[in-house]
């Protein structure tokens, strides 16, 4: 067990799928040497198949004994596609991509697809990186002990000078967020940006996030965003938490929206557009509790009353979203431009 745990958590509501975290995650981290197909950070479209193509059917965590679950290796090309190129100058004249070169999977290969029929489709956006769990399959599956969590902020790693590329722990992940890198031989992940964290910086997807849905902090500091979202208020869960293996990143749910529609284009009153059972199956059934509890403070703020939770949601200040000290350095926040720093949120 780790001293401290650092945790994220991303609220669904805001995401808007622009994949800025993606594109801040590939080219600090996964743009060359064997790390083409990886995605450290990657933004699913839901309900969809995702990255590698469906990776919940692929098994992995832990069953209701603790054991762990057999798993499976998510294949290059039938799970994971081929790295390609678009042509440009041909999307520029409209033309197709060659038929020698166009692949037959991807990347966000179903994005915006959904579910439902016009005029009642939906679908919503799903940030995934690694957990970094309190009980990391990966590491448990290890036979060489490669995969540790580091004491002082609980941020699994790999040490590459003892992996010998089994590839075990990819097919522990239930989440299939550990890789296999051809070049090297060596299995490697999410960092959580630690070399950044340990300089007080944020993670580069939370940092780059154009839609403030990005908290990072420690579970056990009380007045940050992160515990109250998560312990105070319970509004932030885990993803597929019958995996046994205790994320630490956490997600506010996706209000339902607008009502369905009738076929005279009419609301239906009472009706979900993205069901609750569906967002069940993600997150558990402690879903339905945090759904009311948002939809109760949306209420308060429409009646005119304040409502803290919806204010930290809101994100006024980017400065606020990210406490990466300890709860003695009493809120000191730092930011990664030019070294600038604030103390107690309020930028200098």
């Amino acid at each position: 067990m780790s001293k401290r745990q650092l945790a994220m958590v991303m609220d669904l509501n805001k995401c808007i799928g622009c994949q800025t975290c993606t594109v801040a995650c590939k080219t600090q981290w996964t743009n060359r040497n064997g790390r083409e197909y990886m995605y450290w950070n990657n933004v699913e479209t839901r309900p969809g198949a995702g990255y590698p193509k469906d990776w919940e059917a692929l098994g992995g965590g832990f069953d209701a004994s603790g054991a762990l679950r057999d798993g499976t290796v998510p294949s290059r090309g039938g799970a994971y596609g081929t790295p390609w190129d678009f042509n440009l100058d041909e999307a520029a004249l409209g033309a197709e991509i060659r038929a020698q070169s166009q692949p037959a999977l991807g990347p966000n290969w179903d994005e915006d697809r959904g579910a439902g029929e016009f005029p009642n489709g939906w679908f919503f956006y799903l940030p995934r990186i690694c957990n970094h769990c309190d009980s990391p399959a990966c590491l448990a599956a290890c036979p060489r002990g490669a995969i540790f969590k580091r004491e002082q902020d609980g941020v699994v790693l790999v040490d590459k000078s003892k992996c010998e590329g089994h590839r075990y722990c990819v097919a522990a992940c239930p989440y299939k967020k550990v890789y296999f890198n051809p070049t090297i031989s060596r299995s490697e992940k999410c960092i959580l940006c630690f070399p950044r964290v340990e300089k007080g910086l944020p993670p580069a997807c939370a940092q780059q996030c154009v839609g403030r849905m990005r908290w990072v902090g420690y579970l056990d500091d009380e007045a940050g965003q992160v515990h109250r979202l998560v312990r105070q208020w319970g509004v932030a869960l885990p993803l597929h938490p019958e995996y046994g293996t205790q994320p630490n990143v956490f997600y506010v749910p996706p209000l339902s929206g607008p009502p369905r529609l009738d076929a005279q284009g009419k609301p239906i009153p009472g009706s979900e557009r993205i069901p609750v059972s569906y967002l069940e199956s993600l997150f558990g059934p402690p879903v339905r509790k945090a759904l009311a509890m948002l939809e109760g403070e949306l209420a308060r703020r429409r009646r005119g009353e304040p409502s803290e939770l919806l204010d930290v949601l809101i994100a006024f200040r980017q400065a606020d979203m990210f406490r990466l000290g300890t709860p003695a350095e009493d809120g000191l926040v730092r930011l990664g431009r030019r070294g600038v720093k604030s103390v107690g949120g309020d930028a200098r």
